[in-house]
């Protein structure tokens, strides 16, 4: 009776083992189901569309995109780009991005391409001296005044801006495809409202001139103004720093003389200028 027991223990044993065997084997070997994401639909040119067109409905479709890998900043309504100036060249079926296109609002040609918080300011130079023919935008460079100021009567060079960039060259706001240049005398940068208080001012005072820089130099070096006496070596390095005429000395005090008299052999110390010569009565 006992061995018929164990038998049935043994067997509903290895009945349970290989159950879970066959359910573990199964679990690791099952394909993990993937999920799928429906596709989206972005706006996107329905040609190729150059820097400075305003797009229209008739120039944009519509275009399917994996819904598992979004892109960011991408339109899927034509409500959001339609009206708006492009930036930047865009190839045909290339979803939009908010980056590709002014700011709503902003209205069409240069005042779309200023960002918020930035100035657009156009200064003119001597197209000899201001790097005439290769001044394009997005060209980086610096602007230097040549002034006369109150305080030395020599003509003084300064750094006015450093690492400015040039918004328009002219009337071009986007470099030639072809890479041609083109003679200008007036170029627009984008400043800050504090570098344009001083790109104005500088203008005012004297010759502007334009330093072409590479555009991944972003260093800056020490603003110290150059005097005319300088290219001769005739004054120090420093000296932009114009002295002042050192004021007078104050005249010292006039010595205090004293008088002495003896009279009946006892002497007295007097100030001088006292009445009798500084003699008792």
């Amino acid at each position: 009776m006992n061995s018929k027991r164990i038998l049935i223990a043994l067997t509903l044993a290895l009945f349970v083992s290989g159950l879970c065997t066959w359910l573990v084997y199964k679990k690791s070997t099952a394909t993990p189901t993937v999920q799928k994401h429906p596709d989206v639909m972005y706006v996107a040119p329905s040609r190729a569309l150059q820097a400075g067109e305003v797009l229209k409905a008739e120039d944009i479709e519509f275009v399917a995109w994996p819904g598992s890998d979004p892109i960011g900043g991408a339109f899927s309504q034509a409500a959001g780009v339609v009206g708006r100036e492009v930036l930047f060249p865009l190839g045909k079926g290339q979803p939009i991005l908010d980056g590709d296109l002014s700011v709503a609002g902003a209205g069409t040609g240069l005042a779309s391409k200023i960002p918020d918080g930035m100035r657009a300011v156009a200064l003119r130079s001597d197209e000899v001296v201001g790097v005439a023919g290769f001044l394009v935008p997005g060209s980086h460079l610096d602007v230097l005044v040549t002034y006369h100021s109150d305080i030395s009567p020599e003509p003084v060079t300064a750094t006015v801006l450093q690492d400015a960039v040039v918004l328009a060259a002219g009337h071009q706001l986007e470099p030639d495809p072809e890479g041609k240049t083109s003679d200008v005398t007036v170029v627009t940068l984008l400043l800050t409202p504090e570098q344009a208080e001083r790109a104005v001012l500088a203008s005012t005072q004297g010759a502007i001139h334009f330093v072409l820089r590479n555009g991944a130099d972003t260093s800056r070096s020490a603003d110290i103004p150059m005097l005319l006496s300088q290219l001769s070596g005739l004054a120090p390095a420093a000296a932009h720093i114009v002295s002042r005429p050192a004021a007078p000395a104050t005249p010292a005090a006039p010595k205090r003389q004293e008088i002495e008299t003896v009279l009946g052999g006892s002497g007295d110390t007097q100030p001088a200028g006292t009445p009798n010569g500084g003699a008792r009565p």
